[in-house]
Order: C-alpha cells, then structure tokens, then sequence
C-alpha cells in the first residue's frame, strides 16, 4: 500500500497536467479529436495505478480530500464569472438549451427502466444508470442511492452508483469532443465573426491566454471564493434533509452569482474576472486531474454485465441525441457544435468535464461565446433542480415493488 498525502497528491495531479499537455502536443489523432489534457494524463496515470496493483500488488491511493475544495472552488469561480446582464443577452440560448436538457433526461430515465425491464433486472437499478448518475453526477448519484437502499431496498446501491458516475465522466470527457468535430467538419463550420472579434471573452474561454493580474487583486479574489465556498457550504446544511436540499456546489455558484452582481449593482466593487478566471482553471485542472488519476478502474471492470450494457447504451443515445437534438435544437451554427461538446460532458459526467470539452474545441477551431456563457449555468445549477423533479415523476411510476 502507497497512501500519497495532500501535497504528493497535488504534485501528481499537476504531473497529470503536464503529461497530458505533452502527448496532445505528440499525438495527433488525439488533438484532431479534442480529447482534454486531463483526461489524457488522468486516464494513463489511472491505468498505470491500475497495472501496479493488479500485476505487482502494489496498491497506490491518493489524499482526495481536496477534491471537494478544488470542486467548490472551480463552481464558485462560474457563479462570480456570472454577469446577469450577459445572461439576459444570452437568455433565449439558455432557456432553449435548458428543454434540450430536460428531454436528456427524460430520455435517459426511459432508456434506464426499458434497459432495465428488458434485462429483467430491478428497474431502480436502471434509473441509476440513468440521470440520477450520469447527467446527476457523483454527488447526485450517492444521495439518491441512499433513498434506494433504505426506502426500496437496492442492495449496495452507493457503489452501483458511484461505478455508474465513474464510467459517466469518462465517456463524457472521450465522446465530447470527437461529437463536435464530426459536426464542424461535416457542416464545414466557423465561429461568427463578430464572436471572433471579442478580444475580452470570458476566462474559460481561453484557459492558456496570458492575462496580467496583480497580487492584491488574486487576494481580493481569494477572499471573495472563500466567502461563497464558507456560505454555499452553510446554505446546504441548512437545507439538508429538507424539500428544498440542493448539493454544496449549486449553493456556492448561486452565492458567487448573488456576489458578483449584488455588489456591481450599487458600484461598490466590480469582480475582477481575469483573476476569477485564473484560479477557476487551475483548481478545474487540478480536480479533474485528481478524479480521473484516482479512478478505480478495477471496480468499472467489474460492474455486472446488464449494468454495464446500461451504461454502453446510455453513452450511445448521448452522443446521438446530441447531434440530432442539440445540434439542431440550438441552430445547426458553430456554437451549437460546442454546445453539444459541453451537453456531452455534464449529460454523462460533470460540469467540469463540459468546460473541459469545450475548451479543446475551442482551442482548435476558434471561440464561441454563448456556450460558456450558458453550459456552466444550466450544467451546475438548474440541471440539478431539474433532474431531482424528473427523478421523483419517474419514481411515482406503479412499476417498483
């Protein structure tokens, strides 16, 4: 056993980063599919754990304590980033994006229990090879598989879970970007040119631009993440076991929100968004390289065939349902393209794996505004609420004993 404490965990995660920088640069076929650097390096840093415990049984584990943190961190990093005004200007892209998720939903809930009936198995099992992990995420996944075990009694529901939302984040940062290229080429796309013009987008954006930033400002900004990471946290202990509890993440991106434009409203201070934007994707960067580095691969192999059918299926219809849904639904343009990249990362993994997807899209074929605009919003704060009713209509159905 090889336990690697808080600091030998985030020099790994940032040797992930690097290495991952440094195959793209070497691999081709990967640039041309736009797959993200963490994914890379995280993936052969996972695989190689993997070898060592399996051939040499040398089991490595990681200090993922401050994955939380760096999540959180990342979430209230999107919610000061949040201008209200310029999601006002976006407000038509966000409320249609926003039905385009709904119907991912509810298809992957149906797809779920028909997958589930076909393979006579319990269909409880199937909604978690559905929204509950995959557009829900781990956080999701593990609160409602408590509500299987101890109110319908599914048998070792929290690992189903978290197997399910493990396979979820891999599949959403390796399809994302292979979808958007097969939609650029094919259409023969570019962004607008009044998109391309924008000198001053928004920090996701452009994660490698060099921005010039001053110490007193990253304080500031520190102080401003520190309040809504203390606030989201107390906000969602508050509402824990209530009718209107939310995960810890959505609690913080709304504080960052109500900070960023609670204190620009009156001019008291305006969020310096270079700053925001830098620490928003270094902790990105390192909490994917933390998550995808420390996956238990040997738990994905083992996941029960009819299980893993599910979950094959599921990420399947994802990328078809973002071509012939998200694509069309929002335009046939270049932004869509990117949109259904992002759509691809939260609909099977996470909101971090969407910015991640888009920014290797971007990064190739050029900016694209109204994605990063509207993908954090919905994909970390309104897919949550609306999964959790989409959910609770499914469970009311008479089909569980």
């Amino acid at each position: 056993m090889v336990n690697l404490d808080t600091p030998e965990t985030l020099m790994a995660a940032s040797l992930v980063l690097l290495i991952g920088r440094q195959i793209l640069a070497r691999a081709a076929i990967l640039r041309a599919y736009s797959i993200p650097e963490p994914v890379v390096g995280g993936l052969l840093v996972a695989v190689l754990v993997f070898a060592l415990r399996t051939i040499l049984q040398i089991d490595v584990r990681f200090d993922t304590a401050i994955q939380t943190p760096l999540m959180l961190t990342f979430f209230a990093t999107i919610g000061l980033n949040a201008d209200l005004a310029g999601l006002k200007a976006g407000g038509r892209t966000l409320i249609v994006f926003l039905g385009v998720v709904v119907g991912l939903l509810v298809m992957q809930d149906a797809l779920g229990l028909g997958l589930a009936w076909a393979l006579g198995q319990d269909y409880l099992l199937g909604l978690l090879g559905a929204s509950v992990t995959l557009s829900g995420g781990h956080g999701t996944g593990a609160a409602w598989a408590k509500v299987f075990s101890e109110r319908h009694g599914l048998a070792s529901a929290t690992e189903i879970a978290i197997a399910c939302a493990t396979f979820g984040l891999i599949l959403g940062g390796l399809i994302g970007g292979p979808v958007a290229r097969f939609l650029i080429t094919r259409y023969s796309l570019t962004p607008k040119p009044e998109v391309s013009e924008v000198v001053d987008t928004t920090g996701f954006e452009q994660p490698k631009a060099v921005r010039m930033i001053t110490a007193d400002a990253v304080i500031e900004t520190v102080a401003l993440i520190a309040v809504c990471l203390a606030v989201g946290s107390a906000i969602a202990s508050r509402l824990a076991g209530t009718a209107f509890e939310l995960p810890s993440f959505v609690c913080v991106l709304f504080v960052g929100v109500v900070l960023r434009n609670g204190l620009a409203v009156p001019g008291w201070y305006q969020v310096l968004e270079r700053e925001v934007s830098l620490l928003g994707n270094v902790s990105l960067g390192l909490f994917l390289g933390i998550a995808l580095m420390s996956l238990r691969l040997g738990d994905l192999a083992s996941l029960a065939l009819p299980l893993l059918a599910i979950l094959v299926v599921q990420a399947i219809a994802m990328a078809v349902y973002s071509i012939f849904v998200t694509f069309r639904v929002m335009g046939r343009g270049y932004d869509a393209a990117v949109l259904a990249a992002g759509h691809c990362g939260f609909g099977l993994g996470a909101t971090p794996t969407a910015i991640a997807n888009m920014q290797a899209i971007t990064g190739r074929f050029g900016p694209s505004h109204i994605a990063f605009l509207v993908v954090p919003m919905v994909g970390a704060f309104f897919i949550d609420i609306a999964n959790a009713i989409v959910i609770k209509l499914f469970l009311l159905l008479p089909i569980y004993g």
